[in-house]
């Protein structure tokens, strides 16, 4: 997926499907909150505009209803999506149970390389469990 179609999915608020796990991670912890900040600034340049053309301040009401609305009702939706996603990834793989797996981007610490479900990156030799401390 190419950079393209990743901003056109946090930008109309695609979400990810299960077959999306299996290659490079499409959807993060960062790629949602850049999401957000983006809808967030496309949205606050439009009521600037609309201030400037109408001449009164009273469309920066509407605006916090739409931020809400179209920026940050998506974005905590996606997130709570990501989050069951992640909890499952986590159950059925073996890096998920790993010391070594950052959930908030799908990562392996260790070898700095995002984890699928069809790649493990030590292929297992350098798997610690999780502490649970």
């Amino acid at each position: 997926m190419n950079d393209l179609e990743k901003l056109k999915h946090l930008f109309l608020f695609k979400d990810v499907t299960e077959d999306d796990s299996h290659s490079e991670p499409v959807v993060t912890f960062g790629s949602i909150i850049w999401g957000v900040l983006l809808r967030m600034a496309i949205l606050v340049i439009i009521t600037m505009i609309l201030m400037y053309q109408l001449g009164n301040n009273e469309v920066w009401y509407l605006s916090l209803f739409l931020i809400w609305l179209v920026a940050l009702y998506p974005g905590w939706q996606q997130y709570q999506n990501y989050e069951s996603r992640m909890k499952k990834f986590e159950d059925e793989t073996l890096c998920g149970s790993c010391k070594h797996f950052s959930s908030e981007s799908q990562l392996c610490k260790l070898y700095d390389v995002h984890v699928t479900t069809n790649d493990i990156p030590c292929e297992g030799e350098s798997w610690e469990p999780k502490s649970n401390y």
